[in-house]
């Protein structure tokens, strides 16, 4: 446990507002995964906000599927993905129930339970790597299709949970361009990051993808 963090939790209506308000406001919050094995902790320094059905970069766009229904349900909640056959990501439902929107949990510090995460990620090459990156993040913190639809509002027994943190000055909150996102959606400024902080991910442009003939 970090002394002297402000563990106050995250409420409900913290997430009951627009996703472009929610997501700076989550850099610098703790983001607490409860395991079998222990606690780990993350402070959040990079996330992107997905606006939903206005917003051609999020999978919310063409309207309610049974992979995006959690973005419809009640804000506070974990919505995880699938992507590449690969990778988990994890997102946080924000915004009015019925109206999909989210924030992608892009970066972030491990400030307790490193020692749970790095076997699972054996090849970073320092802890600043451990959660670098969203599929790193989730990676680390043993995230993925199960905590689909997790409530994320602090609970006993919660899986996942947000505590208030400690928020960065709003002077170094930066913004630009989502990382991988193509289309119509590809100059939106909804990517936040703590600038300077070295666990954030390097920015990459959208680069088509091709199916082989």
């Amino acid at each position: 446990m970090i002394e002297g963090l402000d563990r106050t939790p995250l409420t409900r209506d913290f997430f009951d507002r627009p996703v472009l308000d929610v997501a700076p406001d989550l850099l610098g919050r703790t983001l607490v995964r409860a395991t079998p094995d222990g606690p780990i902790e993350l402070r959040l320094t990079e996330v992107e906000a997905y606006a939903g059905e206005i917003d051609p970069g999020s999978h919310a766009f063409r309207g309610r599927t049974a992979r995006n229904s959690v973005m419809f349900g009640p804000p506070g909640h974990a919505y995880v993905y699938f992507t590449y056959g690969m990778w988990h990501c994890l997102n946080l439902v924000c915004g009015p129930e019925g109206r999909a929107s989210g924030v992608l949990l892009r970066a972030g510090d491990i400030q307790v339970g490193a020692e749970l995460t790095r076997e699972r990620r054996n090849s970073a090459r320092s802890d600043k790597e451990l959660a670098k990156g969203p599929a790193r993040l989730a990676t680390a913190l043993d995230v993925d299709r199960a905590l689909n639809g997790t409530d994320a509002i602090a609970h006993p027994g919660a899986p996942l949970s947000v505590l208030h943190g400690t928020p960065p000055p709003r002077d170094q909150v930066r913004n630009g361009p989502r990382t991988g996102v193509g289309g119509d959606g590809a100059t939106h400024p909804w990517r936040f990051w703590i600038d300077g902080d070295p666990t954030v991910s390097p920015y990459r442009a959208h680069v088509s993808r091709r199916r082989a003939t």
